[in-house]
């Protein structure tokens, strides 16, 4: 009896981590995953990502423009893209990733479209959006 109860004890411990959940694949454990607290994001909002990587101590921060959303539960996801040195970058960010340790909005804007594909074509002053205010 004992011996079970020192098992339960080491298994507990090692499931603590949300990666751990993920790896165990049970609908509970993705539940659990899902961020309640995040913000609601939409199309065209300018936001800022916390990411952590590896360890906890190498922290990266990525800004820019949502252009695209796909809604699937558990694997909704965000495509985010800015401007790099000129160069457009893109990066289809998970939400509910345990890599994200917050998501700000820095601006929202207002748009007409579901998707802002159009961004990709333009250059310099022509991307920006018009700023929608509450």
């Amino acid at each position: 009896m004992a011996f079970q109860k020192i098992i339960k004890s080491i298994e507990e411990k090692q499931f603590q981590t949300k990666r751990a959940q993920i790896q165990i694949g049970s609908v509970a454990g993705k539940k659990k995953l899902f961020k309640s607290e995040s913000p609601k994001i939409q199309i065209g909002d300018t936001v800022k990502i916390k990411l952590v990587k590896d360890s906890p101590d190498r922290v990266q921060f990525y800004e820019g423009t949502i252009i695209a959303q796909h809604r699937a539960g558990i694997s909704t996801t965000i495509t985010v893209r800015r401007i790099f040195q000129n160069i457009g970058v893109e990066r289809v960010i998970p939400i509910h990733s345990v890599s994200i340790e917050n998501i700000q909005i820095v601006r929202r804007a207002k748009i007409r479209k579901a998707k802002l594909y159009y961004l990709r074509t333009r250059i310099g002053k022509s991307t920006r959006l018009k700023e929608r205010f509450k």
